[in-house]
């Protein structure tokens, strides 16, 4: 993981996927942005590393899924904007979704994703 970039790639939920939109936030700058700002999303955003998010200054209410360094899910809990996640034992990466998208995905506690990036497939 340590050799992914900031851009764009697909996040693969269950055994006949579910192929989501990914935006990738890996720098330092792109992480603190996050989602800051928008006024939705269409697909996810992956923060890494990350073990907590806060939804201060956000537009709307998001999911915030927990992965471990194999990417499991870990948790999945919603945020109301101006909250302070705490954070996550064994968490290394964090996905920020509309509220509400992650159940929608069949996404929750035990479940692995992978995801696509150009030139790299991430299995958990």
């Amino acid at each position: 993981m340590a050799n992914w970039r900031d851009g764009n790639g697909t996040l693969l939920v269950g055994a006949d996927p579910t192929a989501i939109p990914l935006q990738v936030a890996v720098s330092y700058g792109a992480r603190t942005r996050g989602l800051l700002g928008r006024d939705g999303i269409d697909g996810a955003m992956l923060l890494t590393p990350a073990a907590s998010v806060h939804t201060f200054r956000m537009r709307f209410a998001i999911d915030v899924a927990y992965l471990d360094r194999n990417l499991r899910v870990l948790a999945v809990v919603t945020m109301l904007p101006g909250r302070l996640g705490l954070p996550r034992l064994r968490a290394r990466h964090v996905l920020e979704a509309a509220a509400g998208a992650m159940a929608g995905w069949g996404l929750r506690a035990g479940t692995i994703v992978k995801v696509d990036v150009p030139g790299r497939l991430t299995r958990g």
